[in-house]
């Protein structure tokens, strides 16, 4: 899908099929099981899944092309968000205990961003372009905070003393949640308005794509942009479904839900920043990265932090020392692809390579 030009049926026809099917199934009451009717339901659910989710990547950057920059991908990302605050706690609300889906969920989206997606987007950029360059105080920014955010969330409940296990008493989880929405909202502050332009790179100077944008069409974009984001998050829960499923029959780790649920959340920003990198503009990449790994600390962790309270649910967030080791290498693997501002092929593998080792360790622990 472009955002220019006219609008691509899809771009509607897919949400609305969302909402079509969800209501079917809700008032039908099916539930999905392994069999031949159940893989039937799973193809179509995960044919008109993506292609909501491809919708939405559209109205976003046709709002993002209005708006600017780095408000546009911050819209895409406080809206993934949502899509995936929304399904965490659905799940953990489930007849399934998962006092571990938002610990693994949440590091799933760091080891798909910051190496799969990252490195992918660096390993593009590098093969057509070389080098591509990027504004190294904000790179600087977005590492500072999501080094702190990281650490507190998933590494220092394995070694708090007031509760045993990887876990935050619930002053403790109070407390965190406090400080990590302080954090985060002042990096908001400081990317929208203190330092805009260390999220912009120069060669976007001076651009107005906005202007060619109509108010209707906007006014349009958004509603269909919200529409898609319900309809994503109305469908994930029959996702789920299918996921334990296979899971279940394949034997798979509980982290597997974790993957999959990242996957299917981080898919519009995913294709925004490959797209990005593929046209010169690792500095939008970068954004979209970066900025959905905090996004995922800063705002889910907080609101399933609450949810756990109030549901009066567990909430395991210490990781175990396998992927606290992943953790540190990713971190120390980013401040050196983002040290210099220029990025080459190279970069974009050895990310890849961390990522596949993540994903191999999901089922080979």
């Amino acid at each position: 899908m472009s955002a220019h030009g006219p609008m691509p049926r899809s771009s509607w026809i897919f949400p609305a099929l969302a909402v079509l099917l969800f209501l079917v199934v809700t008032a039908t009451g099916y539930g999905f099981t392994l069999s031949v009717g159940g893989g039937l339901f799973a193809v179509v659910l995960l044919v008109i899944l993506f292609g909501t989710v491809f919708a939405a990547v559209h109205h976003s950057e046709v709002i993002a092309e209005r708006i600017g920059e780095p408000f546009g991908t911050l819209l895409l990302t406080l809206a993934v968000t949502i899509i995936e605050v929304a399904l965490i706690t659905t799940i953990m609300l489930g007849d399934k205990p998962a006092p571990t889906l938002a610990r693994d969920t949440v590091f799933a989206v760091v080891m798909i961003v910051c190496n799969g997606l990252v490195g992918l987007c660096v390993f593009i950029g590098g093969l057509r372009y070389r080098e591509q360059g990027f504004q190294l105080s904000g790179a600087n920014v977005y590492l500072s905070v999501l080094i702190a955010l990281a650490t507190l969330t998933l590494i220092m409940p394995n070694y708090t003393l007031t509760t045993p296990g990887p876990i935050y008493s619930t002053l403790q989880l109070g407390f965190v949640d406090l400080v990590t929405i302080v954090l985060y909202g002042v990096f908001l502050y400081t990317q929208t308005v203190l330092h805009k332009d260390y999220f912009v790179h120069e060669r976007a100077e001076g651009e107005s794509a906005e202007a060619h944008l109509s108010g209707r069409m906007l006014v349009l974009s958004i509603a269909l942009l919200l529409i898609s984001l319900l309809a994503v998050v109305l469908l994930a829960k029959k996702f789920s479904l299918v996921v334990d499923a296979v899971a279940d029959r394949i034997g798979a780790p509980p982290a597997f839900a974790g993957l999959l649920v990242a996957l299917l959340i981080l898919m519009p920003e995913g294709v925004s920043a490959i797209a990005a990198a593929r046209k010169n503009d690792l500095q939008k990449s970068i954004n979209l990265a970066l900025g959905s790994s905090l996004a995922t600390i800063g705002l889910t962790i907080p609101a399933v932090g609450l949810a756990t309270y109030v549901i009066d649910q567990p909430l395991v967030l210490g990781l175990n020392s396998q992927n606290t080791a992943l953790l540190f290498l990713t971190f120390l693997l980013s401040m050196l692809t983002f040290g210099t501002g220029r990025t080459n092929v190279l970069f974009g593998l050895v990310h890849m390579v961390v990522f596949a080792v993540y994903a191999f360790m999901v089922f080979v622990p």
